[in-house]
């Protein structure tokens, strides 16, 4: 069986110019999502494991299929590395996450799988990529706990070839403007226990970020799950 072709860095990492003149990000806020992930890494995996059983997996799935041919594919927050085992053949690849302690796990879920995987330490709000330079971008369960996550929605939109794709699987605020009321209340407790915001309008920071969304399939009553489908946007 063939095996996708994994890599760091695709050959396209680059520092770009002046960066702090086209980047402003909170680094407290960036160190507090590092240090939660890190510190929730050991557990993580039990921690969603009857969710991962029960929908995600099969929620990952869609996500694969959606993606498509590909050349230069970027996995944004690869995490434990839940969707390595979903990876297309013949596609180079980089995965990369905020948290080094989740990168140690991916690591050793590569191996078991008994891929040879390189996946790097990068911040999805300031990617190391060249303008232009992928094809396409997945993320799954990721803009729930990017801390300016418009931020780094428009860092896929610049990295991404004319016409390149964003596939995203994400969580977000319901719909019902009760129940979305009961999300804003129960965040503040689940994004210090979990990690993730449950109360973000994904949908809205995907527009705000200049990509153009192509499909929206909503996974779940009251749209809570969502899959969008989105190309990089005409400007930039």
């Amino acid at each position: 069986m063939l095996r996708p072709r994994l890599h760091s860095s695709l050959g396209l990492v680059v520092q770009r110019q002046k960066r702090s003149e086209r980047i402003s990000m909170d680094p407290k806020a960036t160190a507090v999502t590092k240090a939660r992930y890190n510190r929730i890494a050991p557990l993580y995996d039990l921690m969603d494991s009857f969710m991962e059983w029960l929908l995600f997996r099969e929620w990952r799935k869609l996500v694969w299929q959606a993606v498509g041919p590909a050349q230069r594919l970027l996995e944004v927050g690869v995490g434990t590395g839940k969707n390595i085992l979903y990876y297309p053949e013949d596609t180079q690849i980089t995965a990369i996450d905020l948290s080094d302690q989740m990168l140690m796990r991916a690591r050793k879920r590569a191996q078991k799988l008994g891929l040879r995987v390189e996946l790097s330490q990068m911040d999805a709000q300031a990617l190391d990529f060249a303008d232009d330079a992928l094809d396409t971008v997945v993320a799954t369960f990721v803009f729930c706990s990017v801390p300016d996550p418009v931020l780094g929605l428009q860092e896929i939109n610049r990295v991404l070839r004319p016409g390149g794709k964003v596939v995203l699987l994400e969580h977000m605020r319901p719909e019902s403007p009760w129940l979305g009321r009961l999300f804003d209340l129960l965040n503040p407790f689940v994004v210090r226990l979990w990690g993730a915001n449950i109360n973000r309008r994904t949908v809205e920071n995907v527009r705000l970020s200049g990509l153009e969304i192509e499909n929206i399939e909503s996974l779940t009553p009251q749209g809570i799950v969502q899959m969008i489908i989105a190309r990089a946007g005409k400007e930039k």
